[in-house]
């Protein structure tokens, strides 16, 4: 193996940085960052034992919804295709443990992990191959009804468990076992944790070195220009479906790590077209154009709808709230705008120079509002013919 891919420290323009990979090098801040990131990451455990208002499930579920989130991202960021249906591959890799698990006694977790990726690759190489003859809203369409698809079989079939659905319970075992041993509850929950943040890094890192390679570079010219890219050899097509094939292999791999972590799956969780619209919704939170965003959205996102749930019965207008202030105030998401620093900054600068402003900010924002219900409401009296 060549020195250029081992991890160490390289010079660039003077500069000293951390090698991770081959062409993944950061900058002292960027390690700084990334170390503290992990350290936190994989505390939550340890914190969550002395702070009652932290649950490590909440924070473990964040992570997988996130994980799901960043496979999607792969068709958002760089194909410019929106799928409505990626909880399709969520369910299929969270239903593939459960049925081998309470139906086959399967009580291996790698052997569970490892089919629900195989299962999941199937799935989406099949709904791909019939979604991807078509761009835009068809496209769109097409992957909410193929899901849609799937939800309704699972629902209605007693195999699955119909609506009750399935423990992820192998035999007389109370949980899968990790490394083939049978571990309490507690110590069950943390080092599966633990394995999550491990695949998590792992993927990422793949995912990284998959954008930034000449497929990451094709399927960057395909989201600009899909004629263009056609014109100068790129197989279009092929490239897109493998995307959606990878895309759904990390849904698959993150429903099945959830499925594990909750010991039961139901459709509705998992499966339900509402699920689509919460994975493609945390990409959009943290930021769809950056790597860690979408990662960052999941979690956040879910740690919103856990606190919401107890404050209020109308937990999910929270969500409705988010979205609205990310469209009126961070357009490029949580990550995105912390990392361009441009509209950050400008508030920032803003708020010192006149903390009037904030004023100014929230009386454009009721205005927006204000006017987009208008012309909605417009609309829909145009449509039923109501003056």
């Amino acid at each position: 193996m060549s020195n250029r891919s081992l991890p160490g420290l390289v010079s660039r323009d003077g500069e000293t940085r951390v090698r991770v990979t081959k062409g993944l090098e950061l900058t002292k801040r960027q390690s700084m960052l990334a170390l503290v990131g992990l350290l936190v990451v994989f505390a939550i455990p340890d914190i969550a034992t002395v702070t009652p208002s932290l649950q490590l499930t909440v924070v473990h579920q964040g992570l997988l919804f996130g994980l799901a989130a960043v496979g999607l991202n792969l068709l958002l960021r760089h194909t410019r295709l929106v799928s409505f249906g990626h909880a399709a591959f969520f369910g299929t890799g969270a239903y593939t443990a459960a049925v081998l698990a309470a139906k086959f006694d399967v009580a291996s977790f790698s052997l569970l992990l490892i089919a629900a990726m195989v299962v999941a690759t199937l799935v989406a190489a099949i709904v791909g191959y019939l979604s991807l003859r078509h761009t835009g809203l068809y496209f769109s369409l097409l992957t909410l009804a193929f899901g849609q698809l799937l939800y309704a079989l699972v629902q209605g079939q007693s195999f699955f468990g119909s609506s009750d659905g399935l423990p992820v319970r192998p035999g007389a075992a109370r949980q899968p076992l990790i490394f083939g041993l049978a571990l309490d509850s507690e110590a069950y929950a943390v080092i599966l944790y633990y394995l999550t943040v491990i695949i998590l890094v792992v993927s990422l890192v793949v995912m990284w070195r998959l954008v930034n390679s000449p497929f990451g570079n094709a399927l960057d010219a395909i989201g600009q220009d899909r004629t263009r890219a056609q014109f100068i050899g790129i197989p279009v097509q092929r490239y897109v479906w493998i995307a959606f094939v990878i895309s759904g292999v990390y849904g698959g791999v993150a429903g099945a790590l959830y499925a594990m972590v909750q010991q039961h799956v139901r459709p509705g969780p998992v499966l339900y077209f509402l699920r689509s619209g919460d994975i493609l919704f945390m990409a959009i939170l943290g930021g769809f154009q950056t790597l860690l965003g979408p990662l960052v959205g999941g979690v956040l996102l879910v740690f919103l709808q856990d606190v919401g749930r107890d404050v209020t019965a109308y937990f999910d207008a929270l969500t409705g709230v988010a979205l609205l202030i990310i469209v009126f105030g961070l357009p490029r998401g949580l990550v995105g705008s912390l990392r361009a620093g441009g509209l950050l900054a400008a508030a920032t600068r803003d708020f010192r120079e006149n903390p009037a402003v904030v004023g100014e900010w929230i009386s454009a924002a009721v205005t927006g509002i204000v006017e987009a219900t208008r012309n909605w409401l417009r609309d829909v009296q145009s449509i039923l013919g109501v003056r």
